[in-house]
């Protein structure tokens, strides 16, 4: 097979953006537009990547650095300074194209091209041909229009702000995607001027030049908008953003997942620590409104998800149940909830969760790297972290265990069948006996045996008559 070497585009500032963060680095699905063009060299088996930078360009380059995936195209930078174009920007490039290849030029802010729209575009080039991606667009504002000859041919590419109105008529467009044999596009490259209406050296210029060479030039036409949409300013990003979710919701719902609406789901990367965005779905699934999956999360068969839930790097078992409201974040430890619990509403998972069958986990309770066996209980107003708690714990309203000094953080562990009460307080370390009760409001520093019947706090007193101070008139 001929090798495959990739340029991507990415040396724009994006000012329409209004942003310090440069173009591509925008995120969608919690992935930058960047990254999302380097998966598509991934999984065409391309050779090499060749990123062309140029606005911040130590900080897109080490971006796509971080997030490029292992196994992937050797990884190269060249930079445009300053930028004349995106021919110029091509030129910056031209020395690090090997005569055996097939160059693909890609745009950095076009994250959703498919990859076996790129593969067919890549198959038109076959033998020494250059084609281009190109589409009908019922607003061709902006584009570059496809110009054909006589019997079909294509003679050339016109960019809107050199094109004459008879030509701002045609609706074919060219999408900024094109393949070509190296030895040739270096040619062209070579001969590109800056005699147009913006003073730029324009890539679109090398169709002319390989019609010049009589080298055969097509255009692979495609119908959806999406996979050639580009990113110019916030309201472009977020309607890709939609489209995108609702791309993804449709596939899940493909596999029998039910969303209750697929126009308010969300599915993304998690930008802190890279881990990819995957939602894996047992049978019978089912996921309220507005919920947003981050990262890797798995649903058990039966898994019911309730309304405006927020969900990261964590594995729910089978018919679990998660209230409205609910936060669990996994983070880089992980979450995971047992088969048949419930959780929420307003609860919060936080990393190094781990919770057994049938833990009921109510409102307002954070739990955070603790463990709770099979049937413990905290149903309200509670913290419980730095905990092992046994199985058939009750965990009272208002009780906390106070697992850091200042200084370090201390396990507090609570064994089976233990009942604490309402607004306790466990200071860490220390360890509850199993089928021991603390009192309600105690506060407890050491250690309780077995069965034990354990109170900690100051004796009832009563006043009779006392009468609180009064407020002083105002003068």
């Amino acid at each position: 097979m001929t090798p495959i070497d990739i340029l991507i585009l990415a040396a724009g500032k994006g000012t329409r953006m209004q942003s310090r963060l440069p173009k591509v680095l925008q995120r969608l699905a919690g992935r930058p537009l960047l990254l999302h063009v380097l998966d598509q060299a991934v999984q065409l088996q391309a050779r090499s990547a060749i990123v062309i930078t140029g606005h911040a360009a130590a900080q897109v380059e080490a971006a796509a650095a971080d997030g490029a995936q292992a196994g992937g195209p050797e990884l190269k930078f060249v930079r445009q300074e300053p930028q004349l174009g995106t021919g110029h920007a091509a030129q910056q490039a031209a020395p690090q194209l090997r005569d055996d290849a097939t160059v693909l030029v890609l745009s950095g802010d076009v994250p959703l091209t498919h990859a076996d729209t790129l593969r067919a575009l890549l198959g038109a080039a076959a033998g020494g041909r250059l084609a281009l991606l190109s589409m009908e667009h019922p607003d061709p504002t902006g584009y570059g229009r496809i110009v054909r000859g006589a019997q079909g041919a294509v003679q050339g590419i016109v960019e809107h702000g050199d094109a004459t109105e008879e030509q701002r008529a045609i609706t074919e467009v060219y999408s900024g995607i094109m393949a070509a044999p190296a030895q040739r596009l270096r040619s062209w490259l070579a001969r590109l001027s800056r005699d147009n209406a913006q003073g730029e050296y324009y890539l679109t210029d090398v169709v002319a030049q390989a019609v010049a060479d009589g080298v055969p030039v097509v255009a692979q036409r495609i119908s959806d908008a999406l996979q050639v949409a580009g990113v110019n300013s916030p309201r472009q990003l977020a309607e890709l953003e939609r489209a995108l979710q609702l791309r993804q919701a449709q596939a899940l719902m493909e596999q029998g997942v039910r969303l209750a609406d697929p126009a308010r789901f969300d599915l993304r990367d998690d930008a802190r620590s890279g881990v990819r965005a995957a939602l894996v779905c047992g049978q019978d699934v089912e996921i309220d409104v507005n919920c947003v999956f981050v990262g890797r999360v798995e649903l058990g068969p039966g898994v019911q998800i309730g309304a405006h839930c927020w969900i990261a790097n964590a594995c729910i078992a089978a018919h679990a149940v998660i209230q409205p409201y609910t936060h669990i974040d996994g983070e880089n430890s992980g979450a995971t909830v047992g088969a048949g619990a419930h959780v929420g509403p307003f609860a919060r998972l936080r990393p190094g969760t781990r919770l057994g069958r049938a833990v009921h986990i109510g409102n307002f309770v954070e739990v955070k790297n603790s463990s709770l066996a099979d049937g413990a209980k905290a149903n309200h107003l509670a913290y419980l972290g730095d905990a092992t708690v046994g199985e058939r714990v009750n965990y009272g309203a208002g009780s906390i265990t106070a697992n850091y000094d200042g200084a370090n953080k201390h396990r507090t562990v609570i064994e089976a069948d233990v009942h604490v009460g309402s607004n306790c307080v466990l200071v860490a370390p220390v360890t509850i006996g199993a089928g021991g009760t603390v009192g309600a409001g105690s506060n407890i520093t050491k250690n309780t045996a077995a069965g034990a019947l354990s109170v900690a706090r100051g004796r009832q007193i009563s006043i009779p008559g006392w009468a609180r101070p009064a407020k002083r008139p105002k003068p």
